[in-house]
């Protein structure tokens, strides 16, 4: 296996992840750490959706939501996702496939109470994927809750945070005349060394 360099030096995929995140938010303009959240429903029909990235850590990747949604219901049955990270202005993006699984704990704890009153005000208020009548009925939610808790909200049981652990994560970045560069981590289990390919572009 060829030596890597440059951009994608180093062996643990998560710094470089992290690495990565960071030459983003110096150079993307809008919310570097969206990402394409991928899941499949009990009949195998595939939903995409942009998520926010908020913590890489040395083993996964964490995002909030609600776990009435969607989202997290496909994600909990299948108990695998999907996601990839693209950066116009870096010309690069990350892939990832791999196992989910809560956090619902004090990170999550912390996270929510980062967020302003609104936002945590909406996050209680929404019936996430829900049909809604209409958004004067949204708004009466949120008043209502806003009536109930005031600005002292504090994260709802249905409300939390969801860690991808990867078994195969994939750097990409543009090369002239599509001549790109992409090494793929692979490994069998959330436990297992990791395995690192160049591939064709």
């Amino acid at each position: 296996m060829e030596k890597r360099t440059g951009i994608f030096e180093g062996n643990d995929p998560f710094a470089l992840a992290r690495d990565w995140m960071s030459a983003a938010e110096a150079g993307e303009l809008n919310d570097p750490n969206a990402m394409a959240l991928s899941t499949v429903d009990r009949n195998g029909m595939p939903n995409a959706r942009i998520v926010l990235l908020k913590s890489i850590e040395d083993g996964g990747f964490v995002f909030y939501t609600n776990y009435e949604s969607t989202k997290a219901q496909e994600a909990f049955e299948a108990g695998r996702a999907a996601f990839v990270i693209h950066w116009k202005s870096l010309r690069r993006q990350i892939r990832c496939r791999g196992f989910v699984e809560r956090e619902d704990g004090p990170l999550a704890d912390d996270y929510f109470m980062s967020r302003s009153p609104l936002s945590r005000i909406g996050a209680v208020a929404s019936v996430q994927s829900q049909p809604l009548e209409s958004r004067q009925v949204l708004m009466d939610r949120v008043e209502a809750v806003r009536a109930e808790q005031g600005d002292s909200v504090t994260r709802p049981s249905f409300w939390g945070g969801i860690r991808i652990t990867p078994v195969e994560l994939e750097f990409w970045a543009d090369g002239e005349a599509r001549l790109h560069d992409r090494f793929r981590w692979t490994r069998s289990t959330p436990e297992a060394a990791w395995d690192v390919q160049r591939l064709y572009p």
